[in-house]
């Protein structure tokens, strides 16, 4: 009897301890999926880094100079912006018409486009500054710095660009018609099927320039250096080549001078 007892006992043990250890697992289970919420509850406090990021953008776009705004299409008609600092600035379509812009510091600015007919631009500082399409008619240029610029097909005509720099710049289908480039550098620079119908080219410096189908109609060549340049289908037509230097130039029929 006291046997029967004893295994009776053993069997409600048993019993017990199973049926304890079901509800132990079944409590873990919520526990995981409550982590699932704690993770999800981390992304929208991402999300609100992204407004903040994206505030610091305008930000930056925006340029106050001597009370102007500099940016893209900007109406800058006759402003005074003397040596102003602008490098990598956005005037993108700008209206620069008769603008002060003596000594101005625009290093790889973006002027597609725009418009800075008249303009004073001496002494300005425009190195790897693009300039494709613009309009820089009758604009002064005297001694500006346009090293590695970008002019193509930009409007050039009675511009004043003596002794301007100009090395290697891309002034390929730019209209120079007229224009005054008196000591200028342009030293590598690429002047295909540029228009240089009458230009002032007196004692410039054309060593290793590009001016194959470039227009020279009535140009003047006085003393200009031409040495290693391409004139292979360039319009020299009345052009004065006096004292021009041409030491193995490419000329306008194919052949090299020697």
């Amino acid at each position: 009897m006291r046997f029967r007892w004893v295994l009776l006992a053993l069997v409600l043990v048993s019993g017990c301890s199973q049926g304890a250890t079901s509800p132990a697992t079944t409590v873990v289970s919520p526990a995981t999926t409550v982590v699932s919420p704690a993770t999800t509850v981390g992304s929208p406090a991402t999300t609100v880094v992204s407004p903040a990021t994206t505030v610091v953008s305008p930000a930056t776009t925006v340029l106050i100079v001597n009370g102007y705004t500099i940016e893209a299409g900007a109406n800058l008609s006759g402003a005074d912006l003397w040596g102003a600092r602008m490098e990598g600035a956005n005037l993108t379509g700008a209206n620069l018409t008769g603008a002060n812009l003596t000594g101005a510091w625009l290093r790889g600015a973006n002027l597609t486009g725009a418009n800075l007919s008249g303009a004073n631009l001496r002494y300005t500082t425009l190195i790897r500054a693009n300039l494709s399409g613009a309009n820089l008619s009758g604009a002064n240029l005297t001694e500006a710095n346009l090293t590695d610029a970008l002019l193509r097909g930009a409007t050039l005509t009675e511009a004043n660009l003596t002794e301007a720099n100009l090395i290697r710049a891309n002034l390929s289908g730019a209209n120079l018609q007229n224009a005054d480039l008196r000591s200028a550098n342009l030293s590598g620079a690429n002047l295909v099927t540029t228009n240089l119908t009458g230009a002032n080219l007196f004692f410039a410096d054309l060593r290793g320039a590009d001016l194959s189908g470039a227009t020279l109609t009535g140009a003047t060549l006085l003393r200009t250096d031409l040495s290693g340049a391409n004139l292979s289908g360039a319009n020299l037509r009345d052009a004065l080549l006096n004292s021009t230097n041409l030491a193995g130039a490419t000329m306008p029929d194919g052949t090299r001078h020697p």
